[in-house]
């Protein structure tokens, strides 16, 4: 199987692209449920989904429109910020011990280096130039880290190739997710763990390449308010069940 991926530009949806994006935000839903006060450690594997899904998100955007402009390109990045913001405080709230930002920041800083890879105006580079540095110098500030910031533009490397290209971003995926404390524990949960996180891009291409017939709600603008929402909700959850 070639992972050539074309999509259309415009106005048509993508409905794979949504139904990926839709699979992303049930993922992190599952992952957080673990901290709802039951016992559902397993779903830490099914949460390793999401943040690579998030990121192909990402690359499939950027793929689908490099030759028709960069204003929609702008807007994405806008909503991202703005809602990294909004989503830090219901964030820190549902998570108690948090000690990163939400990971709206990383996946900003990730358009940024994508779309500096993609493009070859100096602007776009510089952005890239300073998301990069960013991500290094706060790393550990930064949910997925250093790595998490290089996963779309990853994922984008992909497009376009053979199949087998997609163990690059796995790899990757691999880095952001801490894998020496994931594989130095050697429970079934975290090494199954870190299997997801090496098969979640390429699991995300065959999706993208096969499901184009599908029809998912389009997720738009509204879409970005699910993030904080979801963690007053589980937080509501909690407590109820508290």
């Amino acid at each position: 199987m070639h992972a050539t991926y074309t999509t259309p530009v415009g106005r048509i949806r993508d409905g794979a692209l949504d139904l990926l994006k839709w699979l992303a935000l049930l993922s992190m839903v599952l992952d957080h449920l673990r901290y709802v006060g039951l016992s559902l450690d397993g779903l830490y594997v099914p949460g390793r989904l999401a943040f690579p899904w998030f990121c192909l998100a990402i690359a499939a955007n950027l793929h689908r429109v490099r030759n028709v402009g960069v204003t929609g390109q702008w807007r994405y990045l806008g909503w991202l910020l703005l809602f990294s913001v909004i989503s830090e405080v219901p964030y820190r709230m549902f998570i108690d011990d948090a000690d990163t930002l939400n990971v709206l920041p990383t996946l900003a800083l990730g358009l940024l280096v994508a779309r500096g890879w993609q493009q070859k105006a100096w602007v776009d580079r510089g952005l890239a130039l300073i998301a990069v540095t960013i991500g290094a110098v706060f790393s550990t500030h930064l949910m997925f880290g250093f790595f998490g910031v290089l996963l779309p533009m990853a994922m984008l490397l992909v497009f376009s190739r053979p199949w087998y290209f997609s163990v690059l971003p796995g790899l990757v995926c691999v880095a952001a997710n801490q894998w020496q404390v994931l594989l130095s524990s050697g429970s079934i949960i975290a090494l199954t763990g870190l299997v997801a996180c090496l098969i979640a891009p390429l699991a995300g291409l065959v999706l993208l390449r096969h499901a184009t017939s599908a029809s998912p709600p389009a997720m738009r603008r509204w879409a970005y308010g699910l993030y904080p929402l979801h963690f007053l909700l589980l937080l509501l959850i909690r407590q109820i069940i508290a």
